[in-house]
């Protein structure tokens, strides 16, 4: 029966034998104190969804933490959204039910990720993830409550641990998975676009010095010659660490052509399928002697265990692709047996490149080695020509100069003066009287 409760009557109405029971107030409709079984009372507010006609029942709170009054005036406020279209208890049941950034980065990785980033990439976006944007937002943090400022705390979070590259790779890599949240209707905007990125100085570091023979010495003493092998052929290659990492026996094709003299040679084209290469393409480029012989070694080696040569040039059964993936390890050993530091993988392309360059490659054919989609990425080595140019120059200019030779200082002829003399006197000429 209804009555006008308060503080007083909630407090004495009985306790039911089993179940629960239910005691309306006369002043709002719907509006009541529930007794269960076990003595707990709380107010309650039954309504039906307005379009649906389906009942249900909000609980407002126990009368522990709720006067009647208060209680009262918080149906009158219910009652009016749902007077309005407003379904409270389904906004509930709507925000348990919302997806977790935890939710979002899984379904990032297994839809996204894994089948459309070659390896390597899915692999550190895996990384830059795990190690830091799941333990930032936490297990229960909801997709639709991340704003600007928690990728803005990260990203200044992770600049003063002291890697702020890092801070850079993790803020484009949520910039990335947000906007497919709005794609997937998880949410309206993208709160990772406006974060300011650190400043970042494209790198030009190179072997040099003596750096290449202790790192050749390094590799040959090292155990793991399947790590040792990878690092070696990336260094005859210029290729990226994901397109030797999965290259397959079936991506080498011998083919013969004539040499200058008429005879028969031997070569290995290596393509690098689309899904392995950065600029989504298939790439096919001729290898040198060197790494013909180091590939041949890896076959003799994988054949001679009386079993059919495998898929994998380096194959790995730790790795769910199939292929080894990991060099990190490996290569900060190496390179601390070598006496190196601050040189990275992606650093041997630059010094392939490098070493193009030294032996007076042009840029369109370096850009053709390492499989540049666009010449501005090539021109990155331009830098490098000075040598090059300056040797041109010279050679160039002592064409012209020997138009006005000087002779020789004595009978043996020394040539270096001479060739000075010649370019001192060509530099003069023209300008006396002037």
């Amino acid at each position: 029966m209804a009555q006008l409760l308060t503080d007083a009557i909630v407090k004495r109405l009985p306790v039911p034998a089993k179940g629960n029971k239910i005691t309306y107030d006369v002043a709002v409709r719907g509006f009541g104190c529930r007794i269960t079984a076990a003595g707990a009372r709380a107010f309650i507010l039954n309504y039906r969804v307005r379009g649906t006609g389906a009942e249900k029942r909000y609980t407002i709170g126990a009368i522990e933490d709720w006067t009647t009054g208060a209680a009262r005036t918080e149906s009158r406020r219910l009652r009016r959204l749902i007077d309005e279209g407003g379904d409270p208890l389904g906004d509930i049941e709507a925000e348990r039910a919302a997806p977790t950034v935890n939710d979002l980065i899984d379904r990032f990785l297994v839809e996204h990720v894994e089948p459309r980033t070659r390896p390597a990439t899915a692999s550190a976006y895996r990384r830059l993830l795990e190690r830091h944007a799941r333990p930032h937002f936490g297990k229960h943090k909801k997709v639709s409550d991340v704003g600007f400022e928690d990728i803005d705390e990260l990203h200044r979070k992770i600049t003063k641990s002291g890697t702020p590259y890092v801070a850079n790779r993790v803020t484009s890599v949520l910039s990335k998975m947000f906007g497919l949240s709005v794609r997937w209707k998880m949410r309206t905007d993208n709160p990772g676009k406006g974060v300011a990125h650190n400043y970042e100085i494209k790198r030009k570091r190179y072997l040099q010095g003596d750096e290449l023979p202790r790192l050749i010495e390094a590799l040959a003493a090292y155990p793991d010659r399947q790590a040792a092998d990878v690092i070696k052929l990336l260094m005859l290659t210029g290729a990226r660490r994901g397109e030797v990492e999965s290259m397959r026996w079936a991506d080498l094709a011998e083919v013969e052509e004539r040499g200058a003299r008429g005879q028969i040679l031997r070569r290995t084209i290596w393509t690098k399928l689309g899904s392995t290469t950065k600029q989504k393409a298939d790439h096919s480029v001729p290898l040198g002697a060197p790494a013909m012989q180091l590939l041949a070694d890896i076959r003799e080696h994988q054949a001679g265990k009386n079993k059919p040569l495998g898929t994998w040039v380096f194959p790995s059964s730790a790795s769910k692709t199939g292929h080894i993936v990991y060099l990190e390890r490996a290569w900060r050993t190496i390179l601390r047996n070598a006496g190196i530091d601050g040189l990275r993988i992606h650093d041997l392309r630059h010094s392939f490149a490098s070493q193009l360059v030294s032996s007076g490659a042009s840029l369109p054919l370096i850009g053709a080695m390492l499989g540049h989609s666009t010449a501005a990425t090539t021109h990155r080595y331009s830098h490098l020509f000075t040598d090059v140019q300056a040797k041109a120059a010279d050679t160039v200019g002592a064409v012209i100069v020997a138009a006005g030779r000087l002779p020789p200082n004595d009978e043996a002829g020394d040539h270096t003066e001479t060739e000075g003399n010649n370019i001192r006197a060509f530099s003069k000429r023209g300008r006396r009287g002037r």
